[in-house]
């Protein structure tokens, strides 16, 4: 696993640095947009880089916090945090351990070896999901752009103090009802306790619904006509002149991250010139330490309704990773290991989340950015994510005095950039069915939830792949007599030469493709087609090496039809799956005997030139 790891070590220096600076302002801004503030995408970075890359089975992949998966951990830390009445301290444990449990199930779909089949999603999904969250981010950080902030609305605020006094009684009644001193029938204990609510607990209280209500793209823009009528300018400004910067320093040279050039230059001009901004929220300073409160106050029920978004962060995780995994391969025509990749992003994963970092995958523009650098092996990745602790430890309250609407403009930038624009110009040409698919994960990603979109978006493409299938078995799948035998071309060109005696009696039952679920209705209301004046049918296995329970039971229920006509049933280049299916429930030998299972087309021939009967 390690075999080479400290060769080439200049090269891997110099990789490593430059996609540590590289993977600074992301993993800031990343960490601003989840909702924990830019230490958790700083920790992040720090033990999903160094794990990953020790650990992993790509050499030369850098991995942090990326686009996806910040954009659904902020959707469950949103849902976390309101479940815990927006206590962000009492819902951190469980937000960390739905990140620890979806690196567990990183290491558990790498030893099960799925890695390989990661490659199997529909590309309308992936499409969709990619664009979806492009729009997400660009939406999302239209408050910050504008330099709004929830806080200084006090109007705003003010509109949520009586849903806030509400809950406010009803924790009182919880707690009452828990201690068993909740007397419906006098409410004088109630009354008093709610008498010791201060002003400053309902205004705390009506803030924090307030900030939950204008939360994702829905609250962004149902708080965006606020937002217009209330921006500063400053702010704005620093935004525009980040996102100038970082598109506009690519012209002028690449050998320098426009990304780092922006962050640098924008961020010091504001300090030096002493400008009134507001400031990212402050990152602690010394060494991360491990939230065991992950543990201690374990709670299966908090984190029940997380499981599937878990298991969703991890496929989601390997698929970003995996992704960039063939890239890497690509530039330095090598062959990563996806199991053992998998393995390495939930180790990964899994320390971040005890140290209080949001999840990660493989970085496709830092892994580049390290490639040609001349990172060639796993210290590459190890030294990028060492540089990023000393970066923490040295410079932690000089990171804190950058503005947050510098990383505003850098996460806008990432969400033009990872949106799919291949995909959307591809529209045009594509099928229907497909432009549907994408269209539908698209805005249920963005109007609804990340999660259940790519689930949906999975069922939807694999309706439609199954739907196109049937429809090719079908179409593909004929019942002629065999007077009509020569009307069609390969596979079929063996069925010319029949003797011109037998072609009133027999008929042929032609089958390509795999006999599923999707093609059965098709297919039944092909032998709907054999006439009761037919003696003999052969149908024609050849082209059929899939039979999956369905495809089972309507080629029963066509042999029992059959039967009851008095036509007899015979099989023609039967493959070895369905044979072993259709041997199973008896089909064979019950309904076609052995002796009526040919391998090849003129054994068939030879087989009714001996048993029909020629009418005269």
């Amino acid at each position: 696993m390690f075999k080479g790891i400290f060769t080439n070590l200049r090269g891997n220096f110099l990789g490593g640095i430059t996609a540590g600076i590289v993977a600074l302002p992301l993993a800031l801004a990343f960490g601003v947009q989840s909702g924990l503030g830019p230490s958790a995408g700083l920790y992040g970075a720090i033990f999903i880089g160094f794990f990953a890359s020790l650990f992993g089975g790509t050499n030369t992949q850098i991995s942090g916090p990326t686009a996806p998966m910040t954009a659904v951990s902020m959707v469950v830390i949103a849902g976390i945090i309101a479940a815990n009445e927006g206590n962000v301290e009492k819902a951190l444990p469980y937000i960390l351990l739905v990140f620890l449990l979806a690196g567990l199930f990183q290491i558990v779909l790498g030893l099960a070896g799925i890695g390989k089949y990661i490659k199997y999603i529909p590309y309308p999904v992936v499409s969709g999901f990619m664009t979806a969250i492009g729009v997400i981010i660009l939406i999302t950080q239209l408050s910050p752009l504008l330099g709004y902030n929830v806080e200084e609305d006090k109007e705003f605020v003010r509109e949520y103090v009586p849903q806030a006094e509400e809950v406010l009684l009803d924790k009182i009644l919880k707690e009452e009802a828990e201690e068993d001193i909740l007397v419906l029938e006098d409410f004088r204990e109630t009354i008093r306790r709610a008498e010791k609510i201060t002003e400053e607990e309902i205004q705390m209280e009506a803030l924090t619904l307030a900030k939950n209500d204008s939360s994702g793209v829905i609250g962004t823009l149902k708080v965006l006509p606020r937002a217009l009528q209330n921006f500063k300018w400053l702010e704005l400004v620093l935004a525009l002149a980040t996102i100038i910067i970082i598109f506009g320093f690519k012209y002028i040279t690449k050998k320098v991250p426009s990304t780092l050039v922006a962050l640098f230059v924008v961020s010091g001009a504001a300090v030096f010139l002493k400008l009134d901004y507001m400031p990212i929220k402050q990152i602690p300073s010394g060494f991360p330490m491990p939230n065991l409160e992950i543990f201690s106050n374990f709670n299966v029920a908090q984190i029940t309704p997380y499981v599937f978004t878990a298991l969703t962060l991890s496929f989601l995780g390997a698929i970003d990773s995996l992704l960039t995994s063939v890239v890497a391969d690509n530039m330095t025509k090598t062959k990563h290991k996806p199991n053992q990749e998998l393995i390495g992003q939930g180790i990964g994963n899994g320390v971040a989340a005890i140290f209080g970092g949001i999840p990660g995958a493989g970085a496709t523009i830092r892994t580049v950015v390290n490639i040609n650098s001349g990172g060639t092996t796993k210290l590459s990745g190890m030294i990028a994510a060492i540089l990023l602790l000393v970066i923490l430890l040295a410079a932690g309250p000089v990171a804190s005095q950058i503005p947050a609407a510098v990383l505003a403009g850098i996460l806008i930038t990432v969400g033009i950039g990872v949106m799919d624009y291949k995909g959307l110009r591809a529209i045009p040409k594509m099928p229907r069915t497909e432009i549907i698919v994408m269209l539908v994960v698209l805005l249920l990603s963005v109007f609804w939830d990340l999660i259940y979109a790519v689930g949906i978006g999975l069922v939807l493409a694999s309706l439609v792949f199954m739907k196109k299938i049937g429809d090719l078995t079908a179409r593909k799948s004929k019942v002629v007599i065999l007077e009509d035998a020569d009307e069609l071309e390969l596979p079929w060109k063996d069925e010319i030469e029949i003797p011109q005696d037998l072609r009133k009696k027999v008929f042929i039952k032609r089958l390509k493709g795999p006999l599923f679920f999707g093609s059965t209705s098709e297919i039944q209301q092909l032998a709907n087609d054999v006439p009761p004046s037919a003696s003999h049918v052969i149908i024609r296995m050849g082209e059929v090496p899939y039979m999956d329970q369905s495809g089972l039971y309507a080629m029963e229920e066509i042999l029992l039809n059959m039967n009851q006509k008095d036509i007899h049933p015979m099989f023609d280049g039967l493959q070895e799956q369905p044979n072993a299916m259709m041997s199973s429930i008896d089909i064979i030998p019950d309904l076609v005997p052995k002796e009526c299972i040919f391998e090849d087309f003129k054994d068939a021939i030879i087989y009714i030139r001996e048993h029909v009967t020629i009418d005269k």
